[in-house]
């Protein structure tokens, strides 16, 4: 593991190494790890060692091969918990409240559908920010129209941040849920989810975290969040695509009806009627990934341990801080959000001046350099930003990047001011 001052010297990459797309392609700076992160040569590794050790399908069979694969699936499920500070007051992870789904979004629309309905009534509301992915908002505003409920939105300041003014203001008695990313995946902020969680259990309402944005990043921990339920995509930390996580209180999520049925999430069936397995199995219907459960494992555990938090924090902090200060150099580049460097975690949105970013992004792509253009699953922000076409360039950075990504990105946005405007 290395530490934290060795990490942040971004002039040396002792990570791109480990990760074959980026080792095999030195001509690439690949800089949208907020869409999706690299996968490091052991995780994929893993997903072949599953099928090639122990195929075998989990839970359905006493022979040794399922036997093998059940039991790595349950050790994920146990390193999981801890990951996320899931454990009893005895330190032992709370395993059985770890939901494995395809994705932060069919996490959180599992707890849109299947809780909402437990606790939200006509007249109620449920708080979100208008900075949430759209996985975080479009589930709500279901819910909401499902029950006769009201949405109310958190707004920050012109730096992003969510005031306590502003969390006193939204939330109140009528406040049933609260939905909040800990980290921005437009403006990169960390918003202040102890605060609004709360907040909203004062009011005797639940706390929802999207962690799509946080766990890759930092660590995290659900009981100092004051989170109710917590999810997280295992593609954003390193792992495959296809399997994302929920957490929730043991209590809720034993009172929640599944939100798929079939097999494996069930006790027993008879004609015409069928009662459930309990948590985490009633949310698991069909065959779930087991290959990719077990490489996310390994992710994790490349994660946590190879690297540590430590390192991705001062690392990733000194690739934002050196990207800032070249791209503010930079007359004709609007960069977007928090004025200070350290308020961006790992995400800087800009755009070019009179330039459409997808023109942007096509134009760096031809430099080898990888960004992401668009809304970024974030129309309401965009909007209430008053971002021009509703779309921005946003350069996520990860640990394995270092300063000559950077060095490229800025290279290549100059290239595309000369490209619509000339040398002058």
């Amino acid at each position: 593991m290395l530490d934290a001052k060795a990490a942040a010297d971004i002039s040396q990459n002792p990570f791109k190494q480990d990760f074959p797309l980026l080792a095999g392609h030195p001509e690439l700076a690949f800089l949208d790890s907020a869409a999706t992160a690299q996968r490091p040569a052991c995780v994929l590794d893993a997903e072949r060692r599953f099928y090639e050790t122990m195929n075998a399908n989990p839970l359905r069979g006493l022979y040794s091969l399922s036997v093998a694969a059940t039991a790595e699936i349950g050790r994920v499920r146990e390193q999981v918990a801890r990951l996320i500070g899931a454990v009893d007051e005895d330190g032992r992870a709370l395993a059985q409240d770890v939901v494995f789904t395809r994705n932060t979004s069919e996490s959180l629309n599992l707890v849109a559908k299947s809780f909402s309905p437990l606790v939200l009534k006509a007249g109620d509301e449920v708080c979100v920010t208008i900075m949430e992915h759209h996985s975080d908002l479009i589930p709500w505003q279901q819910a909401c129209r499902a029950a006769g409920a009201t949405l109310v939105f958190l707004y920050p300041n012109e730096d992003g941040v969510i005031t306590d003014e502003e969390i006193a203001a939204k939330i109140g008695p009528k406040t049933r849920i609260c939905a909040a990313a800990e980290v921005s995946n437009v403006l990169g902020i960390r918003l202040p989810v102890e605060k609004i969680a709360a907040a909203v259990h004062a009011q005797g309402g639940y706390m929802v975290v999207d962690g799509a944005q946080s766990v890759p990043h930092m660590a995290v921990d659900v009981r100092a969040l004051g989170a109710d339920f917590l999810a997280f995509s295992a593609h954003k930390a390193l792992g495959p695509m296809g399997i994302g996580v929920l957490w929730g209180r043991h209590d809720l999520l034993d009172a929640m009806p599944p939100m798929l049925t079939g097999g494996e999430m069930i006790d027993s069936v008879t004609e015409q009627d069928a009662t459930w397995a309990p948590v985490p199995e009633k949310f698991e219907a069909g065959t779930q990934d087991a290959a990719g459960i077990y490489a996310t494992g390994e992710a994790l555990t490349y994660l946590t341990q190879t690297v540590g938090y430590e390192a991705v924090a001062a690392r990733e902090a000194a690739l934002v801080a050196y990207a800032w200060e070249r791209m503010g150099q930079l007359d004709f580049v609007e960069l977007i959000g928090h004025p200070e460097a350290s308020q961006h975690h790992g995400v800087i949105s800009f755009n070019v001046r009179g330039v459409h970013p997808h023109d942007v992004a096509s134009i760096l792509d031809m430099s080898g350099v990888c960004i992401r253009a668009g809304h970024h699953c974030a129309q309401p922000l965009l909007t209430w930003l008053g971002v021009e076409n509703l779309a921005c360039c946003r350069a996520s950075l990860a640990f394995y990047n270092d300063q000559s990504d950077v060095d490229r990105l800025v290279d290549a946005l100059t290239q595309v001011w000369m490209v619509f405007h000339g040398r002058d």
